[in-house]
């Protein structure tokens, strides 16, 4: 009889098991990465398939173990809704930790929620533990991507391979490319020389913290936001060595004041909105929308409500509008937080709405096709190792 006890016991351990491996990571992603809207078909200008560089700058995809060459009923982002939405490039950033009870207020490193993802998705044990191996785990996942696409997708590392794409791209708009970012540098596990190991893998921008703060900066989302520490310092000065760049979303103040005191790197906001229409301590102050232009950066305009106080296509136009006023359309982008956890506007086909928002607001062609990404296109060509 306990034999039998035994058995059903296991067999039900079993079953609830692979109940949680199969259901679980999913049933997360679909909560999590929302999407308030469909695009609008009587929306889709006449020549906004004809935009030659549709460009975004952040999106987390990658943590959430999808297949990007599929197309998926949910979440933000895939490479078959790139193609319908004309969207040459999507940057793919890099999350390698969170805290439990995550908000934008204050937040301690102490706790690990990518920990229980990873384990629940069936990573490797080794990213249980390790931020810098579930990072470069991540960075493998989009380049195993472009292997598998038959060169449909392409992840871009260099300004010579951005050009040669550039001019493929010219005569076959289903072509699309990936590039990395990192959110928090926290993966590189306090080792400045691990920065090298990450510009190997293709990162081409660092924030250096991402919602709390830790070894290297202070966070937006931390307890003490503080700044700059002696070791973010030096990991600023070697990134401008290797020509990584500097993504100031989710910095605090003291840390964006820092950054522009001690490096002459190359600046972005890959994600953010503006306190002048959009009051929180998350986005950007006049003062350093000011500076970033002056340093010829560029700033990717969200769409969740946090970023943008609304919830459609004409908040991000907005935002888009008030950075263009102060340094100039050429330093403004699209950067959605797509696949971000985040209640998203609309999803990356939602482009369209965005740039029927800008038509309303009287931009022309022109400009609606540096803001959609042309100014990406630019600035990646002047930055790219």
């Amino acid at each position: 009889m306990l034999r039998k006890v035994l058995y059903v016991l296991a067999a039900v351990i079993v079953i609830v098991a692979i109940l949680f491996f199969a259901i679980v990571p999913g049933r997360i992603d679909h909560s999590l990465n929302t999407t308030l809207h469909k695009a609008n078909p009587d929306h889709r200008i006449s020549w906004y398939d004809s935009i030659p560089f549709v460009a975004d700058l952040h999106c987390d995809e990658l943590l959430w173990h999808r297949d990007l060459l599929a197309r998926h009923s949910y979440g933000h982002v895939d490479v078959p809704r790139m193609q319908e939405a004309n969207v040459a490039l999507e940057v793919f950033t890099i999350v390698s930790k969170t805290p439990r009870h995550q908000n934008y207020d204050h937040n301690s490193g102490k706790t690990d929620q990518i920990a229980l993802l990873s384990f629940a998705q069936l990573r490797a044990p080794g990213d249980w533990f390790s931020l810098k191996s579930r990072a470069l785990h991540q960075c493998d996942d989009l380049h195993a991507s472009a292997g598998r696409s038959g060169g449909t997708f392409r992840v871009i590392t260099r300004r010579s391979e951005l050009e040669q794409y550039i001019r493929d791209r010219s005569t076959n708009r289903k072509l699309t490319a990936g590039m990395l970012g990192i959110e928090g540098a926290q993966c590189l596990e306090n080792d400045v020389n691990n920065l090298d190991v990450f510009y190997k893998a293709g990162v081409r921008y660092i924030g250096l913290a991402h919602f709390f703060d830790n070894e290297w900066a202070g966070s937006a989302h931390g307890m003490k936001k503080g700044g700059l520490t002696a070791k973010g310092k030096e990991l600023l000065h070697r990134m401008e060595q290797l020509h990584i760049m500097i993504d100031l979303a989710h910095q605090s103040t003291s840390t964006i004041a820092d950054i522009f005191a001690n490096t002459k790197g190359t600046l972005m906001v890959s994600h953010t909105g503006v306190r002048g229409l959009c009051d929180n301590g998350r986005n950007l102050t006049d003062a350093q929308i000011q500076e970033i232009g002056r340093r010829d950066g560029i700033i990717g305009i969200g769409m969740w409500e946090t970023a943008i106080c609304g919830t459609d296509a004409a908040a991000t136009a907005r935002s888009i509008k008030y950075v263009a006023d102060r340094i100039g359309v050429e330093h403004v982008a699209m950067g959605s937080d797509f696949d971000g956890a985040v209640d998203a506007t609309y999803d990356i086909t939602g482009f369209t709405e965005v740039v029927y928002e800008l038509v309303k607001l009287g931009y022309s062609r022109t400009d609606i096709e540096k803001i959609m990404g042309g100014n990406v296109r630019d600035f990646w060509l002047r930055n790219l190792p």
